[in-house]
């Protein structure tokens, strides 16, 4: 029997792990018209958080773990531009990552929560800028530790996001109709296509929001945590 030395356990129960963390958010995401005249918007967001989030630290405690499992593919860190370039792109990922800043007493259920049309700031750019984050991160990461399991998970991360495109774009149509139309014909996915093709024009002005002194804040802080984090990850025997 052929064996495939570099396939270790651990890339099929990220595997999983990512199977399991789509089929939860995006479902959950499907149902929440159904769901939101049941049990109502703010219990929703909270079930809807706790399972998410749940399953999202799940996930970065096991990837910190074993990132350098598998194949190493390639190994660039000892390269001296490309720390930085790692650390620029992470970076730039957050900016894109953002938007879920705006709402935050929504995302707390403190205020009740909505599905909101935006077209505004960094949507300007893309329509879809946490999966241009999570690219923009994926590549950043892959890079820096090259191994297989990385790949893997960065592969699995990427085909999640590009479904929630679809997904996402269905269920925007699907609530505002011709609205939505009218904001997709004006935007694109592909960052600044829209911009380059004459489709919308970028104004500046509404990048000058507290939202992104928070994100700059949270990269400041993450870069000074992150060794912390990953000895943190590595006492979970997991």
């Amino acid at each position: 029997m052929l064996k495939i030395a570099w396939l270790t356990p651990s890339h099929l129960t990220m595997l999983g792990l990512l199977v399991g963390f789509a089929i939860a958010h995006s479902g959950l995401a499907a149902l929440r018209p159904l769901a939101e005249k049941r049990i109502g918007s703010r219990l929703y967001r909270i079930l809807f958080a706790l399972v998410s989030l749940n399953l999202a630290v799940a996930m970065i405690i096991y990837f910190f773990n074993h990132r350098y499992d598998g194949l190493q593919l390639w190994q660039v860190q000892g390269v001296p531009a490309v720390k930085p370039i790692v650390w620029v792109l992470s970076a730039i990922s957050f900016l894109f990552l953002y938007p879920a800043t705006f709402n935050l007493l929504e995302i707390a259920a403190i205020e009740k929560p909505q599905v909101h049309l935006y077209e505004t700031g960094i949507i300007r750019i893309t329509r879809h800028p946490q999966m241009v984050g999570q690219l923009i991160w994926c590549i950043a990461h892959t890079l820096w530790i090259g191994t297989t399991f990385t790949l893997l998970t960065s592969i699995g991360l990427v085909l999640h996001h590009l479904f929630g495109v679809w997904h996402g774009d269905r269920r925007l149509g699907d609530r505002y109709g011709e609205a939505f139309a009218a904001v997709k014909a004006r935007t694109t996915v592909i960052p600044f296509l829209a911009i380059l093709q004459g489709r919308q024009t970028l104004v500046w002005s509404e990048f000058l929001r507290p939202a992104y002194l928070g994100v700059a804040v949270f990269v400041g802080a993450l870069w000074w945590a992150h060794p912390l984090l990953i000895a943190g990850t590595a006492r979970v025997n997991w």
